[in-house]
């Protein structure tokens, strides 16, 4: 869980219940979880109360429990429309549960909410991605977040991968499926407001936004991060051991680092060019960025650098040729 600052002590802008699947503690799990974080952190009058959630924990009851919690917009982990893809996820919902859920925030008066898909599945799966951006914006959700598959250590996936087993689509499909998704979604009134994310008009996630404006957070739970604006800290990742630290009264900080300089320097650029507002280039920059244009992966315009869906595709070696430069 994350709870984002206003800058001042005596409210916070943003608290989101994530990292994991904070759905799965049931209705008055989450409510009990926001009231000792509300208490220690009291929510600005118009906060935004994010809860990540897997469709099949979206019921009548479980929205109305959310609510009156203040809960007010949900991120909906539905990955994928093929139920053959969900299986090889180990997700625990099907395709025809996604339906049931967006339904069920409507009636239960969720209006801001957003869906999750995963792309660059092994071809092997047979997924078919086209189909999965267009069932996704036909439920139109105010907000679509797109995540290039990851394989995480300890986990099935990171198994059958060590056993030699295909896991990820190849770079040309990520390219591929990527470009798609933004020409659809963009095609249907969404705007590709960061790397992964699209927001109907006025529908951006605050929190979010936060992270990549240098923002302070408070991370609370197993492997969550917080920063302070100098100083970024870590929680220990495994729960047990989490736990045990908490029961002996020890702070489950498993470690902390102080950024320096170059840090920040190469923060600044990252984070810059993942939004559309872009960077702001110093004078010198300009006649570097040039050949970046002529390939189509960004525009300058009043002195800022905005990276198109064809340079956030290269964004690290993008980042990491301003930040060498920046650091001469």
């Amino acid at each position: 869980m994350d709870v984002r600052a206003l800058g001042t002590t005596d409210a916070v802008d943003t608290i989101y219940l994530g990292g994991g699947t904070p759905s799965r503690l049931g209705p008055d799990g989450v409510a009990r979880v926001i009231d000792a974080v509300a208490h220690r952190f009291p929510p600005a009058a118009d906060a935004e109360l994010t809860i990540e959630a897997n469709p099949d924990d979206v019921t009548p009851d479980a929205i109305a429990a959310w609510r009156r919690a203040g809960v007010n917009r949900v991120s909906l982990g539905v990955q994928s429309f093929e139920d053959s893809a969900l299986a090889w996820m180990h997700r625990s919902h099907d395709a025809a549960r996604v339906g049931y859920a967006a339904q069920a925030l409507a009636d239960g008066g969720i209006e801001n909410w957003s869906l999750d898909l995963i792309f660059a599945l092994p071809a092997e799966l047979g997924r078919d991605w086209r189909r999965d951006v267009d069932r996704a914006v036909a439920l139109a959700p105010p907000h679509i977040s797109l995540y290039g598959l990851t394989v995480e250590a300890h986990t099935p996936i990171a198994r059958w991968r060590d056993r030699g087993a295909s896991v990820e689509g190849g770079e040309d499909a990520y390219e591929l499926e990527y470009l798609y998704a933004d020409e659809a979604l963009t095609a249907a009134g969404y705007v590709h407001y960061e790397v992964s994310n699209f927001g109907l008009p006025g529908r951006s996630s605050r929190h979010n936004h936060s992270y990549w404006t240098g923002a302070s957070y408070v991370g609370l739970g197993p492997s969550a991060h917080g920063y302070d604006g100098v100083v970024r800290r870590w929680n220990e990742r495994e729960y047990a051991a989490w736990l045990s630290r908490l029961g002996e009264g020890v702070d489950p900080v498993a470690g902390s680092e102080s950024l320096s300089q170059e840090n920040r320097v190469a923060e600044q650029v990252y984070l810059g060019l993942r939004t559309s507002r872009g960077l702001e280039l110093n004078e010198n920059e300009l006649e570097h960025v040039r050949p970046w244009e002529s390939e189509g992966w960004g525009v300058v315009a009043d002195g800022r650098l905005r990276l198109s869906a064809l340079g956030w595709l290269r964004l690290d070696a993008i980042a990491a040729s301003l930040t060498t430069l920046r650091s001469r």
